[in-house]
């Protein structure tokens, strides 16, 4: 079963089959990079145990698949709060205008748009996705 870790702190994600690394990638994160994606607009990217949920092909960021945030904890969390949790996470490629910035999405996970490639073909949806700190 294929799955994805990514490590927010280390800018790193792993492609992993059962318990065999595939391949490791380094990625650019939102504008907040620290903490777990709290409201809309924080700039944040989530953690927690996910989904891949969709695969956009006509992405205007390359290619894209989609993470299932917000779950039901993170609308619940956003609720007491009184905030709304946003949403449209995904794990994209880089247009030309970031290629040389750091930490520039709004909570997405920004590859290379040749690793977007091998991301894309790789990982289905229904594929986990955790993420940590």
């Amino acid at each position: 079963m294929t799955r994805i870790q990514v490590f927010k702190s280390r800018r790193e994600m792993q492609l992993l089959h059962n318990v065999t690394l595939l391949k490791t990638y380094k990625f650019n994160l939102g504008f907040e990079p620290a903490g777990h994606k709290v409201q809309e607009g924080d700039g944040r990217t989530p953690e927690g145990a996910y989904l891949i949920n969709r695969r956009n092909p006509n992405s205007r960021y390359h290619l894209s698949i989609g993470i299932s945030y917000p779950n039901t904890n993170d609308i619940a969390r956003a609720r007491a709060r009184g905030v709304r949790p946003g949403g449209d996470i995904f794990i994209h490629g880089t247009p030309d205008a970031y290629v040389n910035q750091q930490d520039w999405t709004w909570g997405c996970i920004a590859v290379k748009n040749e690793e977007m490639d091998e991301i894309y073909a790789m990982v289905q949806t229904g594929t986990r996705i955790f993420i940590y700190a």
